[in-house]
């Protein structure tokens, strides 16, 4: 638990490196809490999706969405947005990469087509381990890797 509210905890610091492990669990953290927010906005809302053919459906669909708990997604976006773009950038420093790589990312990713392989790349990337030792961006953040380790 501890490894997916470590990027709430260092909110703003875009400095230094993030393991694998904490960028992952963060990822994850992501993911129960929008899935719990959906299944919350779906079961209170009950959107009755046999009428969808003409446009009531839509609109219970919408109205779930807009109550007060769909209000709770925009919401948890707008609270980790800073922590996902910290994370993200402390893990490509872990690559020993510039944080700047992430725009770039993110621009080539509106790109029709060109998007697909971009996202494939930073997947790729995110999965990779980081350079092992101290880097430009900071210390082994598992540890040294130096031979007294080991002796």
């Amino acid at each position: 638990m501890n490894w997916m509210i470590l990027p709430l905890k260092r909110y703003f610091d875009f400095s230094g490196r993030s393991r694998r492990l904490e960028y992952w669990m963060f990822a994850l953290l992501n993911a129960i809490v929008l899935a719990a927010i959906t299944a919350l906005v779906f079961g209170f809302g009950r959107p009755d999706l046999s009428t969808f053919d003409d446009g009531a459906g839509a609109m219970t669909v919408y109205g779930g969405l807009l109550s007060g708990i769909g209000l709770l997604l925009p919401l948890w976006w707008l609270a980790t947005l800073i922590p996902n773009i910290a994370v993200n950038v402390r893990r490509l420093h872990d690559r020993d990469m510039s944080g700047w790589w992430f725009l770039g990312f993110i621009v080539a990713g509106a790109i029709p087509l060109i998007g697909i392989l971009a996202s494939i790349a930073y997947l790729v990337l995110m999965l990779l381990p980081g350079t092992p030792g101290p880097n430009r961006f900071g210390e082994d953040p598992k540890g040294p890797a130096t031979p007294e380790v080991f002796a």
